[in-house]
């Protein structure tokens, strides 16, 4: 590791920011345990919680920057969990949305006070958190480029 370090800082960056992202997922997976919910499925809870009333397949699927397959798949198995309800736009439309239930969005209200990462970040300062938020945002702008 320590080779690496000293002779690749663009390998090492990459492996900081996968390792960062590794870490903050199992400390949210143990956070969100005792709702039996995932972090993507929690993800998709405050997505609509923070829509209108309800919102399409595409819509959340934009919204996660996932495609509509990985949406879908995640929604059903939300739906069949009671947490959100499916309704189609017309009676023969292919047109799906979906909006929280009661169930979903008591989940959602509990899940997302996100104590383990608002300690994991508070090692950052507000300016800290400022400039790793505009570093990220860099990086991911460039990366969309070559996706």
């Amino acid at each position: 590791m320590e080779e690496i370090i000293s002779k690749d800082s663009l390998l090492y960056s990459r492996l900081l920011i996968t390792r960062a992202k590794h870490v903050l997922v199992k400390a949210r997976q143990k956070e969100l345990s005792p709702y039996r919910v995932s972090p993507e499925q929690a993800y998709i809870l405050f997505i609509l919680h923070n829509r209108s009333e309800k919102a399409t397949l595409a819509e959340i699927a934009r919204d996660c920057e996932r495609g509509i397959s990985t949406v879908c798949t995640q929604l059903s198995k939300m739906e069949n969990d009671g947490l959100v309800e499916k309704t189609r736009e017309t009676p023969k439309s292919n047109l799906l949305s979906f909006k929280l239930t009661d169930k979903g969005a008591e989940i959602q209200n509990k899940s997302n006070k996100m104590r383990v990462e608002k300690a994991i970040m508070s090692v950052l300062t507000e300016e800290e958190r400022k400039q790793l938020i505009s570093s990220l945002n860099k990086i991911i702008n460039k990366a969309k480029k070559y996706s």
